[in-house]
């Protein structure tokens, strides 16, 4: 190898190690790293959790919830609710979550309401230590719907018939080229009764209430911020600074603390600035049955 050669060579290898280098350093910086050595904050690190729209996915919510109950440096959780509800599982599988990370007591874990918190968002915030909403939140609507088009008539102006083989008569229960039987029905009503039961039951045991007095009110009514205080759903009025600095105190600290953002990784679309936090409930599938906490 020439002298010329060895010295190109050379010089393009110390810059790939320099660039790499530099990228290593950007990325660091860039997810606000969870050590403690980044922040210049003395007050107690409170970790955010945002349950934003439709609640369809529990699993980044639940990995977020895990992340921050594992990180050291985190002293409490903030759960930010903005939603009307959503799927009965994801609700569930996020509240027992949150109710797992509460019962091990290692960090306080407080619900902060915003406009709307209700049915499936109710459900979520039963998992926390203390709840906060502002006098004018929208939440309640404790209860279970079920709700599918039916294109049956449709189909028949267009002089279009599905033929449908099938191993029993409920296999196709809900299927929107037929109207559902007396069957149907019975099963479906079957369906949303046990999980209304589960869900008034939680609510009963979590919020210390006679579960009559939580069947009284869970008929779907929305009820403000206020309302629900009186009522016991929720604990404490206020905003969500209110609610940051309860969560620092409740870590045992006076010092005023520093909430800790999840970094966003996922690029948005153009559908996303266009349509917001709507993208997902236009896309959200509606044909078949769907059980929702709404």
């Amino acid at each position: 190898m020439t002298r010329s050669l060895y010295d190109l060579v050379l010089k393009w290898v110390l810059i790939s190690i320099g660039v790499i280098i530099l990228l290593t350093l950007v990325s660091l910086f860039d997810r606000r790293s969870a050590s403690r050595a980044w922040s210049f904050s003395k007050g107690p690190r409170i970790g955010l959790v945002e349950i934003t729209g439709l609640i369809l996915d529990s699993g980044p919510v639940v990995r977020r919830i895990d992340e921050l109950s594992r990180r050291k440096d985190i002293d409490a959780i903030l759960v930010r609710i903005e939603s009307p509800g959503g799927a009965v599982a994801a609700s569930q599988e996020i509240y027992m979550k949150l109710a797992k990370v509460r019962d091990e007591g290692h960090k306080p874990l407080v619900a902060s309401m915003g406009n709307v918190a209700a049915s499936g968002g109710v459900y979520v915030a039963m998992g926390v230590d203390t709840i906060m909403a502002n006098p004018g939140t929208a939440t309640g609507s404790i209860g279970v719907i079920l709700d599918y088009v039916v294109a049956e008539d449709l189909l028949k102006k267009l002089g279009l018939s599905i033929e449908v083989v099938k191993s029993g008569p409920l296999k196709d229960a809900g299927a929107p080229y037929r109207a559902a039987t007396e069957q149907d029905r019975a099963i479906f009503q079957g369906l949303i009764d046990d999980l209304y039961d589960q869900f008034i039951e939680t609510v009963a045991m979590e919020r210390g209430l006679a579960l009559a007095d939580v069947r009284k009110m869970a008929t779907g009514e929305i009820f403000t911020g206020r309302q629900a205080q009186k009522l016991g759903l929720i604990d404490l009025l206020g905003s969500y600074d209110d609610a940051v600095n309860l969560a620092g105190l409740m870590t045992g600290s006076d010092e005023r603390p520093e909430v800790v953002r999840p970094v966003r990784r996922r690029r948005r679309t153009l559908l996303d600035w266009i349509l917001g936090d709507l993208t997902s409930q236009i896309l959200y599938p509606q044909l078949m049955p769907q059980y929702r906490l709404r």
